[in-house]
C-alpha cells in the first residue's frame, strides 16, 4: 500500500546541487532539476554535456561527489539499502540498444526481474511476461526469440517490455529512438506516449531527436555549462537566448521538426 504522504509529492525526481566527476574532470556542477509526476521530460544537450551520466547518477550507477537526488520523496543516496531497493523496484530502465541478456529469450529477459524481485515462477511469470511483451507492441511470437534474432526496433521494444516488468511508476529511457528509421522512431514515440497515458507513468528521456521532443515530451531540460540552463515546455525553451539552444532549435533540423509538427 502506498504511503499517503507520497501521493502529495508533486515531483517524482528532485536533483539539487548535483556535482558529478570522473577523477578531476567535472561533468556537472550545481545542477538542479525537477521531474514532475506524470510527465515526459526530454533531456537534451551537446556531446559531452553528461545527459546519460545524469541519468546514471539518478538511478544509482554513478555516485555524485556532491548534491542530493530525491526519488519518490526519498533521499536516494542517504537511504538505507532496504529503502533504496524499494525505490528501485518502482522504476524501469531502457538503456541504449536495449541491454538485453543475449543468452536469454525475450520472455526470459522480461521474467528475470519478475523472478528476482517478485519471486514469481512458472506459468504466472510467463503470463506476466507475455502481457508486458504485448504492451510493448511486439507480436506474441517474439517472446521465444533471442535478441540476436530481432531488429533494432524490436530489441528496443523488448527492452521496454522488461522495463515494465515490475509495473513501475517511473521509466528511464536513454536515446530510445537512436538508430531507428523515421517511421520506427515515430511509432516508438507514439508507444511511449500511449504507455504514459494508460499507465500513468513518469518518463525521464535522454534524447537528441528533435521529432521526439515535439511528439512526446511535455517539458524539455537543456544541459550546458555543467548544469540545466533551461527547462520548460518546448515552445518556451526554444525562445531562450542561449547560443546552443538557438543553434539546436533554430537550425535546419530544428526548423524541419517544427514544420513537421505544424503539418
Amino acid at each position: 500500500m502506498t504511503d499517503p504522504i507520497e501521493k502529495d509529492v508533486a515531483n517524482t525526481i528532485e536533483v539539487r546541487g548535483l556535482r558529478t566527476q570522473f577523477d578531476d574532470f567535472v561533468v556537472h556542477d550545481k545542477l538542479d532539476l525537477d521531474v514532475h509526476r506524470g510527465e515526459i521530460i526530454g533531456v537534451v544537450g551537446g556531446s559531452g554535456t553528461g545527459k546519460s551520466v545524469l541519468m546514471r547518477a539518478i538511478i544509482g550507477l554513478k555516485t555524485p561527489s556532491h548534491g542530493t537526488v530525491r526519488v519518490f520523496g526519498e533521499d536516494f543516496y542517504k537511504s538505507n539499502e532496504k529503502t533504496r531497493l524499494s525505490v528501485e523496484q518502482r522504476w524501469g530502465v531502457l538503456f541504449q540498444g536495449g541491454a538485453l541478456f543475449s543468452s536469454l529469450t525475450v520472455a526470459q529477459n522480461v521474467m528475470a526481474p519478475i523472478r528476482e524481485h517478485l519471486h514469481i515462477e512458472g506459468e504466472l511469470a510467463k503470463d506476466i511476461a507475455a502481457l508486458k511483451i504485448s504492451m510493448s507492441g511486439l507480436p506474441a511470437e517474439a517472446g521465444a526469440k533471442y535478441p540476436s534474432e530481432l531488429s533494432g526496433g524490436m530489441r528496443k521494444r523488448a527492452g521496454i517490455a522488461r522495463a515494465l516488468a515490475l509495473d513501475p511508476e517511473l521509466i528511464f529511457l536513454d536515446e530510445p529512438t537512436a538508430g531507428l528509421d523515421p517511421i520506427g522512431a515515430a511509432q516508438f514515440d507514439e508507444l511511449i506516449v500511449n504507455l504514459k497515458e494508460s499507465l500513468g507513468l513518469t518518463v525521464f528521456m535522454v534524447t537528441h531527436d528533435l521529432d521526439t521532443l515535439h511528439a512526446a515530451c511535455d517539458r524539455v531540460a537543456v544541459l550546458a555549462e555543467k548544469r540545466v540552463i533551461a527547462c520548460g515546455p518546448l515552445d518556451d525553451v526554444r525562445q531562450t537566448d542561449h547560443p546552443w539552444i538557438q543553434e539546436y532549435f533554430a537550425g535546419p533540423r530544428g526548423r524541419a521538426a517544427l514544420a513537421a509538427k505544424a503539418v
